[in-house]
């Protein structure tokens, strides 16, 4: 009852900050499993993206966080949680342990594994490809994640989307955010055709991404 409280009270104040605009431009919001695949400029793409579904889709749709971040103070943690049920990710896999009797192969951990645990579950999930935020206008090279997702999984809809001026609401090194107006322009689906190869398909979906931008 308190996550659900908490989160009705953070999406008022994320509307009320930037208003969280979603524009359907190439799909319409519908209760299907997907993958929604946006730009990254700002640690409130997350909130943004999140306030931006309607309640039907936020209920089954649960976004990525870096867990270096969202999960390094408690309250960041209960947040990410128990109010968007996020998938934690690990950016930097920790230094191994030399001393350790363990083989280099059992220390590897598999970062996408928390997000195919979360698509087999049924859950829809929001990732964001470049990894790590930009700092210019356009995506940083799309990493390979969405490929080996989109592979192992070809019947998740796989939902392209643009984050419009989130950056400026709360730029890097701020912690006071800024109200201005953003939207989340979501494009028409995108799927890995038959035969094509890793390379080929990300710089497609990262176009599909880019063309959102002047919708």
């Amino acid at each position: 009852m308190l996550a659900k409280l908490v989160g009705w009270l953070l999406l008022g104040v994320v509307r009320l900050l930037t208003g969280a605009q979603a524009r359907w431009y190439g799909c319409p919001p519908k209760a299907e499993q997907r993958i929604y695949f946006a730009n990254h400029q700002s640690h409130a793409d997350l909130v943004m993206i999140w306030a931006a579904l309607p309640e039907e889709l936020r209920s089954i749709t649960r976004p990525i966080a870096a867990r270096d971040y969202w999960a390094n103070t408690p309250v960041k943690r209960w947040i990410t949680t128990e109010v968007f049920n996020a998938v934690y990710v690990e950016r930097q896999a920790p230094a191994p342990d030399p001393s350790a009797a363990v083989p280099d192969e059992a220390r590897a951990v598999d970062p996408l594994a928390p997000l195919v645990e979360a698509l087999r579950s049924g859950d829809s999930i929001i990732i964001f490809p470049e990894g790590t935020r930009g700092h210019t206008g356009e995506p940083q090279k799309f990493k390979s994640g969405l490929y080996a997702l989109a592979t192992q999984f070809p019947e998740v809809v796989l939902v392209p989307a643009w984050i419009d001026n989130v950056q400026r609401v709360m730029p890097k090194g701020e912690i006071v955010p800024v109200p201005i107006l953003c939207s989340v322009t979501f494009g028409a689906p995108i799927r890995v055709e038959a035969g094509e190869e890793r390379r080929p398909f990300l710089d497609r979906a990262r176009a599909a991404v880019i063309a959102l931008r002047d919708v």
